[in-house]
């Protein structure tokens, strides 16, 4: 298999096996056609069945896109990182399609095998909402739509969406052809999202002095210095910035550890923490967290220890998208997507079957009538997009 660290290089690959599984078979009250209702649920079902934890995509990569091919699609495969791949395809006649259907191949851990419920006729497993649930979904949309339509839609299944983007990141980065939209897929309740906050993620990282915990003088304890700090932040977030759309600016913390033992002067201590965006820039954030930190860091300083601010990423502002299609409710929500990693100038809908609420738990899981209206609504947001309603 020959991988591509460029785009739009074509590429040849050997032929993998493409085996669907038998398909449930319960009542539905959806009004796809059965033979459509089949497919989508036997793709579900098998990219389910593959774990794709985040830096583990290959398989159900090299699965897609042996699929894809199948579907008489051009596919490619852009490499990010060694045996990491972006899967892109599109029809053979047509590279620079005017709609681009994306969303993202990689889960959070562990993997949880497929299920499917017959009592409530529920598909759960790991990826079965987050985002496996719009893959499939998008595709056979796609597949069923017009041959007019068919011809100017184009697929984006990225690597890396649950660690920060780098798949989307890396295909930004890299040359690709324009679109007129873009549409997204990610747990939605089956809304369309006109928004969602922006987010910001940093450390702290201390250094203090070993010592016995009978002489704590003779030491610096670095868990001190981080419970002044993390105090310090707790009073700041009820100062951060709000919104009428999107609500309160929250910070999470998520990871707090320091020290060996209870009776050693921590030496070193860090945190872990996130911040939602619900007004201003990912800047403004910093400098308040900077700002409300340092009389710690300078008394950190004088008594021999340090405080770090490490900035884990760049961030970004609450991200508005469009939502101006007749027939959809509407929602925002607080979790980021890949929609800000997407360099370019295209309108943007987001859009998928399955509720936030269950994705990266255990009991991860959506009713099959949700996905197979999502191909629906899907169909419908494809039709306005290559029409440009």
């Amino acid at each position: 298999m020959i991988l591509s660290k460029h785009f739009p290089i074509a590429l040849s690959f050997a032929a993998l096996s493409t085996t669907l599984q038998i398909p449930i078979t319960p009542l539905s009250t959806s009004t796809l056609q059965p033979q459509t209702s089949d497919a989508l649920l036997s793709l579900h079902r098998s990219l389910i069945e593959i774990s794709s934890i985040s830096s583990n995509e290959s398989t159900v990569g090299h699965w897609l896109a042996t699929y894809l091919t199948s579907q008489n699609l051009e596919v490619h495969l852009q490499e990010v990182a060694p045996n990491r791949f972006n899967v892109y395809a599109h029809p053979p006649s047509n590279l620079y399609t005017k709609v681009l259907l994306s969303s993202h191949i990689d889960t959070v851990p562990p993997f949880w095998p497929y299920y499917y419920n017959k009592t409530d006729d529920t598909i759960h497993g790991r990826g079965s909402v987050d985002a496996k649930g719009s893959v499939a979904a998008q595709i056979i949309a796609a597949l069923n739509a017009p041959e007019s339509i068919r011809n100017e839609l184009s697929f984006l299944f990225v690597v890396g969406e649950e660690t920060g983007g780098d798949g989307m990141r890396f295909f930004s980065a890299h040359p690709h052809p324009s679109y007129e939209t873009v549409i997204f897929g990610e747990p939605t309740e089956g809304k369309l999202v006109c928004g969602h906050k922006g987010i910001l993620g940093f450390e702290l990282k201390v250094q203090g002095k070993a010592a016995h915990s009978g002489y704590p003088w003779l030491g610096v304890s670095a868990n001190e210095i981080l419970i002044e700090a993390l105090g310090k932040l707790v009073q700041l977030r009820e100062k951060f910035p709000t919104s009428e759309k999107y609500g309160n600016t929250t910070l999470n913390f998520g990871k707090v550890e320091g020290g060996v033992a209870a009776n050693v002067v921590a030496e070193t201590a860090e945190a872990k923490l996130a911040a939602r965006i619900a007004a201003g820039s990912a800047e403004d954030i910093k400098k308040l967290v900077e700002k409300a930190l340092h009389d710690t860091q300078v008394e950190a300083q004088k008594s021999g220890g340090d405080l770090d601010i490490v900035w884990t990423s760049e961030g970004y502002g609450p991200v508005d998208i469009d939502c101006d299609v007749e027939g959809f409710e509407k929602l925002t929500v607080n979790y980021g997507t890949d929609i800000p990693n997407l360099e370019g100038k295209h309108r943007r809908f987001l859009y998928g079957p399955g509720s936030i609420f269950v994705a990266h738990s255990d009991h991860e899981a959506l009713k099959r009538e949700e996905l197979e209206k999502a191909v629906e609504d899907y169909g419908k947001l494809i039709e306005v997009a290559v029409k440009g309603e």
